[in-house]
């Protein structure tokens, strides 16, 4: 009789944090606050679970924290939703993500209600018609680590205040209508060097020296009007290991450049670019467009995964590097109507060379 009455004691103990956890419901100030962002989009059909009689921490595209029951995450991706982000989005004090992605149909200017969330990590406003400026005022959000603004209309010129949110990992403001010059003050980032996505846009100017002077891990400034010497940006300690620099009007001499080992992709085509492929750092480059005379020495790096050789408008002397007639060397492209083929030389052919690790 003990036994039994011990063995139901431990099932009812083993059930009270399950019926507990049944019991939690959305808090409702948060439940409050998404009934008016609904009827601020016109209560959308996307977002029809937003009911009244269900609990709101159950409703799609939301997330709540397990064990307080505020809402933490606000997700809402592809849908057919039209109208301007609600100012009612500031009133979700404990939201930590902010990801309406995909809706094409989201038009204004990006709110500064989006202020008042203190605790915001992630804030995705990205493939989507918004419009207007990037708002100095998102340097108010300290605890952001990831800001994704890419594919928009945003226009006018890159807020330096962005600089001082030192928990950044990543800045994507790419494939808008951005314009002006990068400003040096923007280039004092405060804490951790983010992932730095600029390219699409309409950016115009010498970048700032002191710009190629951080250590990225990634950085694409690719199709923009932007001038200067991006030598800077390869140096033998640093830990870059993605550039991308395309389509501008960039102009420094190859020769003298050391590439650091960390580096895997480099795109520097249609620039100004002249010089000599440089005899160390030789791992993974892409070389387009203008060069006068570009050499490719005929080192061995080390290539443990193998490489893809792509050729394209560029004037190449003494051929290729022998390291492509190994067996490692995965497949190789030609893109021009003019090659310099392996182990040949022809004097008229044209052509670059992108050598690249497969991962």
């Amino acid at each position: 009789m003990r036994k039994s009455l011990f063995t139901i004691s431990v099932l009812i103990l083993l059930t009270l944090p399950i019926l507990s956890l049944s019991k939690q419901v959305c808090n409702k100030d948060d439940e409050k606050v998404l009934f008016k962002i609904k009827k601020s989009l016109g209560n959308p059909y996307h977002l029809a679970s937003w009911d009244k009689t269900l609990d709101g921490c159950k409703w799609y595209n939301v997330d709540c924290d397990v064990n307080t029951s505020r809402l933490i995450a606000l997700t809402i991706f592809q849908a057919n939703i039209s109208g301007q982000i609600p100012n009612a989005v500031g009133d979700l004090p404990f939201l930590e993500k902010l990801i309406p992605r995909k809706l094409t149909n989201l038009t204004g200017t990006i709110p500064s209600a989006i202020t008042k969330l203190p605790r915001l990590t992630m804030l995705r406003l990205s493939w989507t018609n918004l419009t207007g400026p990037v708002p100095s005022f998102l340097n108010q959000l300290k605890n952001l680590n990831f800001l994704d603004l890419a594919f928009n209309h945003l226009t006018g010129s890159i807020p330096p205040e962005l600089a001082y949110l030192t928990n950044l990992g990543a800045i994507h403001l790419d494939r808008n209508m951005l314009t002006g010059v990068i400003l040096d003050s923007f280039c004092s980032f405060k804490g951790s060097i983010p992932d730095l996505y600029l390219s699409h846009n309409q950016l115009t100017g010498t970048i700032p020296k002191s710009l190629g002077y951080l250590n990225f891990s990634v950085i694409d400034l690719s199709r923009n009007q932007l001038t200067g010497d991006i030598s800077m940006f390869f140096v033998p300690n640093k830990t870059i290991y993605s550039a991308d620099f395309s389509r501008n009007s960039f102009k420094f001499n190859m020769s003298e450049v050391v590439f650091p080992e960390s580096l895997t992709s480099l795109d520097v085509n249609h620039n100004k670019i002249f010089g000599n492929i440089p005899q160390s750092g030789l791992i993974s480059f892409q070389f387009l467009n203008n060069f006068q005379q570009l050499y490719v020495y005929p080192n061995k790096p080390d290539l443990t995964r193998g490489i893809y050789v792509h050729v394209t408008y560029c004037v190449i002397a003494r051929g290729l590097p022998t390291v492509v007639s190994e067996p490692k060397v995965h497949t190789w492209e030609v893109t021009s109507e003019r090659f310099i083929r392996f182990g040949e030389k022809k004097e008229d052919q044209k052509g670059t060379v992108l050598i690249q690790k497969q991962r």
